[in-house]
């Protein structure tokens, strides 16, 4: 057998059964997981008006969102290692439909706030689906499997775009989040029949010191990179944000490494695969969302700036939603990839088609087809590496260890578009043209942020270039304090 990816299961294990409902109910939670994330974008700009508060206020509709998800992703991965990964995937679902019900009651901002916060609370869905297929899947259905499951994320925001666009545009808004409620607790349903618990665990005491510490740096990396730009870089606000995270961070790192059951264990976490995954997947996640600020706003610009389209929410949906659909497809071509070569040339592959969509990007930009078969090309690239990501990860780490080490990686992920964010962000309010006498931002800043996700992308290939061989086979302990996986026969590192 040529999978790379380590895992408790002995290899001659007969498919357990149901192993295809297992694996369609877990991406459909995962599709329901990113349609709740791209609900909110189509009435973002509304949002004031709906909600009757300033544009700034509103904008936490969407912060809280992504502190939340930052916050929970690591512990959620925690707790589903420690006391049964199903239940926490029940957890976090359970959490974002509450949220949803209560943004679709809200009719202010601090009731639509609290719902949005619980609705970023089910973002370890992911990760923890695919540490249980890890755990409950036969070796040969893994690879396919979680390369699937983590397309997911980009088919849910490829389908749920113009799908949102299309309800704010023709019913009430609040009809978004009653569609998110009903999803939710559909993929609730169908966990709770067909998904079974999985039997590897942790045990042990929960690290209550480590999660506050990890929360408190976050949110404090978060908020001064996610509010930087409203705030100035160098406010005191920002500054002292910024400096808060690094000595949070520090101090937390200190900790972890001295704890008997830390969060995150820091030292698996520095194995080179480990290590390099995780770097690639910042560089990824940044690379990624790049695309997801630059080719909205090419297609709403007014057309008389010369470089704009003039075109709808609706439309921007509609031109995105193939790359959903490629990245679903690309998912199975990741998974034979991955099996006859290994994650590391799936990864490398995948991040050079998505500098190569950046580039297209730069010489395509001034008609809907461009756009689209840009989205297109990125999004097959975006399939390769996410696919890969999950299978180097459970590669190199204890599988009573995957919860919250995939978990970590989605963080990595989460990061990057965040980075993706800010630095696109400035280059386009630096980079503008007059309009009317409004200050637009400039065809050539378009080319720029294209230019730095292409570099980004790159920068992934680079890093994957130091992730070990592709090993032959590995078999793990089943034991959950088995520390290292055990090479069957390998290449050298």
């Amino acid at each position: 057998m040529s999978d790379a990816l380590a895992r408790p299961a002995e290899a001659g294990n007969s498919a357990p059964p149901r192993s295809n409902a297992v694996v369609a109910v877990l991406a459909f939670a995962g599709i329901v997981v990113s349609l709740m994330q791209t609900l909110v974008i189509p009435i973002v700009p509304e949002l004031p008006r709906l909600l009757d508060a300033s544009a700034s206020n509103t904008a936490w509709a969407v912060t809280a969102t992504l502190l939340a998800a930052a916050v929970a992703t690591p512990v959620v991965g925690r707790l589903g290692d420690m006391f049964g990964k199903r239940r926490m995937l029940q957890v976090s679902i359970a959490l974002l439909v509450s949220g949803s019900v209560v943004c679709a009651l809200a009719d202010s901002l601090t009731p639509m706030i609290i719902g949005r916060t619980l609705q970023g609370l089910a973002a370890a869905v992911v990760p923890l689906g695919i540490s249980i297929m890890r755990d409950v899947l036969p070796a040969e259905r893994l690879a396919g499997s979680t390369a699937l499951m983590s397309a997911s994320l980009g088919v849910g925001g490829a389908l749920g775009l113009p799908s949102a666009a299309f309800i704010a545009d023709n019913f009430d808004w609040h009809i978004l989040f009653w569609t998110s409620a009903v999803l939710g607790a559909v993929a609730f349903v169908l966990v709770l029949l067909l998904v079974p618990e999985s039997e590897v665990r942790t045990g042990g005491r929960f690290d209550l010191v480590g999660s506050l510490g990890l929360s408190a740096g976050l949110v404090s990396l978060l908020l001064a990179v996610s509010k930087g730009a409203d705030w100035g870089w160098t406010s005191g606000a920002t500054l002292g944000l910024g400096t808060a995270a690094v000595v949070i961070l520090a101090a937390w790192g200190r900790y972890e490494l001295r704890t008997g059951q830390p969060l995150v264990d820091l030292r698996t976490t520095a194995r080179r695969q480990v290590l390099f995954t995780n770097l690639a997947s910042v560089a990824l996640g940044f690379s990624m969302f790049a695309m997801s600020l630059v080719l909205p706003q090419l297609l709403q610009l007014p057309e008389q700036t010369g470089y704009g389209l003039g075109r709808s929410m609706l439309t921007v949906g509609l031109v995105l939603a193939p790359q959903g659909l490629v990245m679903m497809a690309m998912s199975a071509v990741s998974a034979g990839v991955t099996k006859a070569r290994g994650p590391k040339v799936t990864l490398m592959i995948g991040a050079l088609i998505v500098a190569a969509g950046y580039a297209l990007n730069i010489v395509l930009m001034s008609e809907v087809w461009h756009l689209i078969l840009v989205s297109c090309v990125i999004g097959a690239g975006v399939g390769f590496t996410y696919g890969a990501l999950p299978a180097l990860i459970m590669g190199a780490v204890d599988p009573a260890q995957t919860g919250a080490a995939n978990s970590l990686n989605t963080l990595m992920r989460s990061l990057g578009t965040s980075f993706a964010s800010a630095i696109a962000g400035v280059v386009l309010a630096q980079m503008t043209t007059d309009f009317g006498g409004h200050a637009l931002p400039s065809e050539n800043g378009f080319k720029v942020v294209m230019a730095i996700g292409a570099g980004a992308a790159l920068l992934a290939f680079g890093l994957a270039t130091f992730l070990p061989r592709h090993r032959a086979a590995v078999a793990t302990a089943a034991a959950p304090g088995a520390a290292e996986p055990v090479e069957v026969s390998g290449a050298k590192s």
